[in-house]
Parts: structure tokens; sequence; C-alpha cells
């Protein structure tokens, strides 16, 4: 089965005109998840007719939303067939405020990152104070984005639990944000739409749309950064919300009678044994991007370091092993530190899964470092900034970058 297969499975396109808006979005899902294919492969996909497509096409390319480039013979046999991508010039801002840091990026329709910056704290910024800095980041960017470049909204991925129907966040303990209403905030400074969620639920969606879980039915994924260990489970291609849509928090399951307690108060949990804050202190370092943490877990060999890695590692197989008993998912994705851990020395993180894993879940069992790693969490909040637009195609209001 081809990507475009899976991405297309269970969304096949109808020909009645009065689901028109249905097809469109269908079509303009497949171009944002595959990116450019031949016009032929929409057909052959999505069920709709010749006419149907290029008619479907045609009026993507006149809202802007998509182009038509060079033909392309595909199968090497019979006439060629016009490609066809999502446009470059629509965009979506993807703000990310964590305790040491808030950045802002732009993300291009077809999930390709544009700009980003990061601009560190030194303390835990208040909630107004974390969106007069993402409002301050996406006015520079957006002056400095090409001309004609058009903006779908602002997606917010917070450390926290998030009530995403208002972009209110319920309880970020790293942050110590409770009840703060983030999303409304930025969106009167900006003047953009603004959607909220958790930052590990849309890591999970990235990895499934561009990385390393890509066309896959069945996922967990756990995501650490400086706000702790979050998680999203995605099953049969839907992912898991919980009853009030806090599902995921997979960082606090109690793995062990440790009395060290994760940022939520709880003990014995996977984010109580597998701290961020622990890896920085044996490495004495007062603070370090993912990319700088993973140099050193990786280069580690003085014992006390090793120590604390392997003691990671160990609470990691531990937490891995009962999810993989619980959801019984095609594979685990690891992202953030989660992933250096696991290359810092795979065998040992599989052994200790295998050893606390029912072996009916364990003998199909996949385990993965996210593809996307530090861009999975912008990523994800621009594939919520998306939603709507990918929803409703030919509705969907788009803002101009640059305000003359």
């Amino acid at each position: 089965m081809t990507d475009l297969s899976i991405a297309a499975k269970g969304k096949s396109g109808q020909n009645r005109e009065n689901l028109r808006q249905h097809n469109l979005s269908l079509v303009l899902r497949l171009l944002h998840q595959m990116g450019t294919v031949a016009r032929s492969q929409l057909t052959s996909v999505t069920g709709l007719n010749r006419s149907t497509i290029s008619d479907l096409v045609a009026e993507l390319a006149a809202r802007g939303l998509v182009v038509e480039s060079e033909a392309i013979l595909v199968g090497g046999v019979g006439r060629p067939s016009l490609a066809v991508g999502t446009a470059s010039d629509v965009v979506a801002f993807a703000v990310n405020p964590e305790i040491d840091a808030t950045t802002v990026a732009a993300v291009t329709l077809d999930g390709q990152i544009v700009a980003r910056v990061r601009y560190p704290t030194h303390i835990q910024p208040e909630p107004q104070k974390a969106a007069q800095i993402a409002n301050q980041l996406i006015s520079t960017m957006r002056n400095q984005l090409p001309a004609g470049t058009r903006i779908a909204g602002v997606g917010a991925a917070v450390p926290g639990q998030v009530r995403v129907n208002d972009g209110v966040v319920r309880f970020a303990p790293h942050l110590n944000w409770i009840e703060a209403p983030f999303g409304p905030m930025l969106s009167q400074l900006s003047g953009l739409p603004v959607l909220v969620d958790n930052d590990a639920s849309l890591a999970t969606l990235a990895e499934r749309t561009y990385g390393s879980a890509k066309g896959a039915r069945h996922v967990v994924s756990l995501f650490a950064g400086s706000g702790g260990i979050g998680g999203g489970v995605i099953v049969d291609g839907q992912p898991l919300r919980g009853a009030t849509g806090y599902a995921g928090e997979l960082g606090h399951m109690q793995i062990s009678n440790s009395l060290e307690v994760d940022y939520s108060g709880l003990s014995g949990t996977l984010e109580a044994l597998v701290r961020r804050d622990d890896l920085l202190e044996v490495f004495k370092l007062d603070a370090a991007t993912d990319e700088e943490l993973h140099f050193e877990i990786l280069k580690a060999k003085d014992s006390p370091q090793v120590k604390v890695i392997q003691n990671q590692i160990d609470a990691l197989g531990r937490g891995v092993g009962v999810l993989a008993t619980i959801f019984n998912p095609q594979m685990v994705v690891l992202s953030g530190f989660l992933a250096s851990l696991f290359q810092f020395d795979s065998d040992r993180l599989l052994d200790v899964i295998r050893l606390n894993t029912l072996q009916s879940a364990h003998d199909s069992l996949l385990v993965r470092t996210g593809e996307l790693g530090t861009k999975a969490v912008l990523v994800g909040a621009a594939e919520l900034a998306f939603s709507n637009l990918l929803d409703n195609p030919a509705a969907a209001p788009l803002v101009l970058a640059q305000v003359k």
C-alpha cells in the first residue's frame, strides 16, 4: 500500500455535488500530508473520477491553496500527469512556551519550518508575559515573510492540561500556570485566531503526519522536554482524547514505589524518575537546548553520568512496557531527550521493555525515535492552526502576513 493510499484510508471521496466541501477537504488533506503527487494518483486513491479531481484542483488552485507543476510520467507508460502540491505561501505560526524559553516558528502548509526564533527566559514567564513575547516574535516574523504570504492562524503547544475548545491552560505545573486563558490572550494581542493544545499530543500528531509514525494506525508516543513527560495515543487512526479531553498524560503513570515526585506532585511516576533536570545537574549545565543535551548524553563516559542515564533508561523501559501491554500499539515513538536515552543504549532499553511487556504485545512492537526531533512540537502546533483550513478550504479565512 502506498503512502498516499494510507493517508486516504477511510476517506474516500464522493461525486455528489452536495459533498463538494468534503471532497475539497479530502484532496487538500492528502496533498498536505503527502506533498506533491500526480493528479492521476489523486484520482486513483480517492475514487473520484478524472473530471471531478480536475475541477477540485482547479478550485483549490484558484484559492491559492495548491499549485500545479510540470507533468510527470506515472509508472513509465501512458500520458504524463500534472503534478499537484500545496502552495508554499500559506503558513501558520507555531508557539511553544516553556520554562526557559518561548519559541515561535512559521510553518508552511506542507510542514516545512521557514522561520524559527527562540526567546530565552530566565524565570517562569507568567501567561500574559509569554503571550506578549510570542506576539512580539510573531509581529517581527510577519514583516520578514515574503510579500503575499498568507496566515492560517496560530497554534500553541503548552506543556500542561489544556481545554482545547477555548484555549485555557487548566494546569501547567512546570510553568506554574493555573486556569490561564493563553489562547484568548495571544489572539487579542496578535489579531489572529489561536488554538491551544498539549505539547506532547501535538508532537504525536506531527510524527503521525510527517514522521516516524506516518501511516500507522496504532501508536503510543512519549515526548519529554523541560516541562516534563507527556504523550499521545492513537487508536485505529484516531487520537485518544478521553471524556474531557485530557487523555495522554502518560508521564504521570506510576511505575515505582519511589518517593520521588513529578511536577504535579505524584510519586513514583515515569516523569518523576526520568527527569531532564537530573540530566542537566549531572552534566553541570544550568540550561541547555535539546540538541546540546543530546550531545552531552551521547558522549557521556564518566561513571556518575552513565549511572544517571542508565537509571533513566531502566525507568523508561518499564513505562514503555506497561503502555505496550495496555494499548498493544504497532509502535512506540520516543521524542525529546527520550530519543537521546534510546540512542545512548538501545539494547538496554529494548531488554527492559521486553521484560516488562506481555509477550503477545511485545512480539510485533516497534520502538522508534521521533523523526522530526525538536521540530515535532512546532510542526504539531502548526497542524492545529491549519485544522480549520483543512476542514473547510472554501471558507476558512486567510490573513496577509504583511500589513501595510
